[in-house]
């Protein structure tokens, strides 16, 4: 007799939580983003170094995974660093100085795609001629963790 009680409970719950999720789907329903790129709020980059600046398009950065375009003024540099979380990136418009660590920079301008996994070591540059202007994603938090020389004995 148990187990036919059993089947009896289970039925209505899961016509319950399939009621939840549609519910749910219907609340979450996917709406169109048009945003001009006169009306983008450029922001200083929690955890990234003076001078970079972003707009984040989807999830929060500080959290976990998002999608962002962020800008580094003419002649910006950032030292021997890593990244908690993989990023990619597009560049959009001015030349990005990637220089993975004991290799020569490579220049890249727009059009350019950029992949560093996380804990690669690289330093960033942006060319002095115009500000780097990017598109990256990641599907964890930002973050700038500098790689610190060793002090000489």
């Amino acid at each position: 007799m148990l187990r036919g009680s059993r089947k009896t409970l289970v039925f209505p719950v899961l016509l319950l939580v399939a009621a939840a999720l549609l519910a749910q789907q219907k609340g979450d329903a996917k709406k169109p983003v048009v945003w001009p790129g006169t009306d983008l709020k450029w922001e200083p980059v929690a955890g990234a170094p003076p001078g970079v600046m972003g707009v984040t398009l989807w999830g929060d950065p500080t959290k976990g995974a998002y999608g962002a375009i962020q800008k580094f003024p003419p002649g910006f540099s950032s030292a021997l660093h890593t990244h908690s979380s993989d990023l990619k990136a597009v560049i959009i418009s001015g030349t990005l100085i990637h220089g993975p660590e004991g290799k020569p920079e490579v220049r890249l301008s727009a059009g350019s795609y950029l992949f560093e996994p996380s804990t690669y070591k690289h330093t960033t540059a942006c060319d002095k001629a115009s500000e780097c202007v990017f598109f990256m994603e990641s599907p964890g938090k930002f973050d700038v963790k500098m790689v610190e020389e060793a002090s000489a004995k």
